[in-house]
């Protein structure tokens, strides 16, 4: 007997979504030299296979649940009720630029929220057919194998996923700094291109942390609680849970993540918003931009273990 057979409902339309966009990502795959791209700002990137798997995607769950809201990365809240504690929150394509390219790092990512809490997650990779899935309190899935996160204890042995700065504003110069803090202390970094995937690929124990800047909560969402799920750790640079929030992310096995974050720390949104506030420093450009956002973060409880979503977050 599978663990197929008894998913929540709500996870099996998920599923269904997800799937349903898969087949028109993996039929466009094959035929890349007609695809139409247009360029949402520098190297940022949406085609017609984004907004078609989108659409596929909102169908299925909106048929399902016609009452539930809808957060996607291509038309934000447009779709479903606008006011329901239920919030699917869409990523048609997380890896597009991999897509373009014909690199077969990419996948479809979806979430659903109550309250602000992720409660069922689906990312699915349609070149490899890898289904990840997870149910708040059930444990974390690929296809029918449970999810655990490495056993590994030293960062000296561990292999960290992260993803660049692409976007022009980002601070590269701040990366840079992290990169090297992190790489000299670590057996490798590695960078796919799809956070959605890493997540999962920490969740599944092929990497042994994951850190990014500049994400949005349709790349995180549905991969904050697989991992949690799988018995990983994930939070903001400084530990806190309020990642979705400040745009920074660190995830791992409890172990690695808690040596992460020592190294992580001194590089957080928050240091620098409070740092500014204070007086003792400039505030770069992209932290100047979230600082309202992360002020208010700063300002938060210190909890570890819950994936929040705030609906004032819902315009990101």
């Amino acid at each position: 007997m599978t663990q197929q057979a008894s998913l929540h409902p709500m996870l099996n339309v998920a599923i269904k979504a997800a799937r349903a966009a898969g087949a028109i990502i993996n039929r466009a795959s094959m035929d890349l030299e007609v695809l139409k791209i247009n360029t949402k700002s520098p190297n940022d990137f949406v085609t017609e296979v984004d907004q078609a798997a989108e659409k596929i995607i909102i169908e299925t769950l909106l048929q399902a649940y016609p009452d539930h809201g809808i957060l996607a990365e291509e038309t934000g809240r447009e779709y479903g009720a606008k006011h329901s504690e239920y919030v699917w929150i869409i990523d048609p394509l997380d890896g597009t630029t991999n897509f373009i390219h014909g690199l077969p790092m990419y996948c479809v990512s979806i979430a659903l929220t109550h309250r602000g809490v992720v409660q069922q997650a689906v990312v699915y990779d349609p070149t490899r057919n890898d289904l990840f899935y997870a149910t708040k309190g059930r444990g974390a899935f690929m296809n029918d194998r449970r999810l655990r996160v490495s056993k590994r204890t030293r960062l000296s042995d561990a292999l960290i996923g992260t993803g660049f700065p692409f976007r022009r504003g980002d601070n590269f110069k701040r990366y840079m700094k992290m990169f090297e803090a992190v790489m000299v202390e670590c057996a490798g970094l590695r960078r796919p291109g799809a956070a959605a995937l890493d997540l999962c690929y920490v969740a599944a124990g092929y990497y042994d942390a994951f850190f990014e800047t500049g994400l949005q909560p349709w790349d995180v969402a549905a991969g904050s609680l697989i991992i949690t799920e799988a018995g990983g750790l994930i939070g903001n640079f400084t530990g806190e849970s309020d990642f979705l929030h400040q745009r920074e992310v660190v995830a791992g096995s409890p172990k690695i993540y808690g040596q992460l974050v020592n190294i992580l720390a001194p590089f957080s949104r928050v240091i620098a918003v409070d740092a500014e506030a204070s007086g003792n420093t400039p505030a770069s450009a992209d932290d100047g931009a979230a600082a309202a956002v992360a002020a208010l973060a700063a300002a938060a409880p210190k909890k570890r273990s819950s994936v929040r979503i705030r609906k004032s977050d819902s315009q990101a």
